[in-house]
């Protein structure tokens, strides 16, 4: 791995050391901290002159300070001279603001994009976009991973029986469709109608669910409104018990007090792409890691290898 540096922001520290584990390689010593007013500061205390640059920071709450750490981080890599710079998103934000849906809206995800690329990044590694076609506002490379296989592996561990995977909405049926086939499981969806960015409406269930044990998933559980009335809908159609998983836990808002109260949902499983903090830890929400997956990606890339090996094949 000669050659390689990697180093993160303030967004998820913990799984860019376990990534740099993987890889064996140390983290390369970088300074993120704020100036007196706010302002955030960096400094690289390391020579990456040539090198190989990795910067592993997901923008997810506080999205903001995040997304200015990444783009900064950036900047002081490419006046250091680094050969390559890979931005590496565990989670993108402003991925939900990816097209004109009302009037007078912004696409938020193409201008984050439009950043990134201007700060620096020759190549964009992220996992689980809300939307695929935000690949396509990069005009550079990107790696587009998914965390269906680190899921199933635990949903297959447990072991369940008479499981049906469960669409959230009509716009998820590709991802459940994959995750049904991985866990050799049923089909089913959940019809509902969207008032608002932060409220919905479930109207119908389409698929056989009752007395069975049904698993929803979803690439991200903000509020957990959907959630938990996708649960409660399910209960009342017959299904034994609930579990759901999600590549992203953003968990905002009165989130957690929702899951809590939730006694139909037996268990909420996400991935530490992006931090849980205690505040947010309960016994029903599991966290499964993709430190290992993220670290074959930075591997392969560096060592100029592809990396399709990576990708589910029912995800295409």
């Amino acid at each position: 791995m000669n050659g390689l540096a990697v180093f993160c922001g303030n967004a998820n520290p913990q799984l860019a050391k376990d990534i740099c584990e993987h890889l064996h390689v140390p983290m390369t010593d970088v300074l993120v901290s704020k100036f007196s007013e706010g302002e955030v500061r960096v400094q690289i205390n390391e020579n990456i002159r040539g090198k190989d640059v990795f910067i592993i920071q997901a923008t997810c709450p506080p999205s903001n300070d995040n997304l200015m750490e990444l783009l900064i981080l950036m900047d002081a890599a490419r006046r250091a001279s680094a050969d390559r710079i890979t931005a590496v998103l565990p989670y993108y934000g402003y991925a939900r603001q990816d097209r004109k849906d009302q009037p007078r809206v912004p696409i938020t995800a193409k201008l984050v994009a439009n950043l990134i690329v201007a700060a620096g990044a020759n190549r964009v590694l992220t996992m689980d976009l809300h939307a695929n076609q935000i690949q396509g506002f990069f005009d550079i490379p990107v790696d587009h991973l998914y965390a269906i296989n680190t899921l199933c592996d635990y949903f297959s561990a447990k072991k369940l029986k008479n499981a049906v995977v469960v669409s959230p909405d009509v716009g998820g049926i590709k991802m459940a469709r994959a995750y049904a086939k991985r866990l050799n499981a049923g089909l089913a969806i959940v019809d509902k109608r969207r008032y608002s960015p932060e409220s919905t409406e479930v109207m119908h269930i389409l698929g056989n669910v009752k007395g069975k044990t049904a698993i929803l998933v979803d690439d991200i559980v903000a509020t957990a409104g959907s959630l938990v009335e996708a649960t409660e809908a399910l209960v009342s159609k017959g299904v034994k018990n609930v579990y759901a998983a999600a590549s992203h836990g953003i968990l905002s808002g009165k989130a957690i007090e929702k899951i809590k109260k939730c006694k139909a949902l037996k268990e909420l499983v996400i991935t530490d792409s992006i931090p849980l903090p205690k505040s947010k830890q309960l016994s029903k929400i599991k966290v499964v890691t993709i430190a290992s997956l993220l670290a074959d990606a930075i591997h392969r890339i560096h060592d100029e290898e592809s990396i399709s090996c990576l990708f589910d094949e029912t995800t295409r």
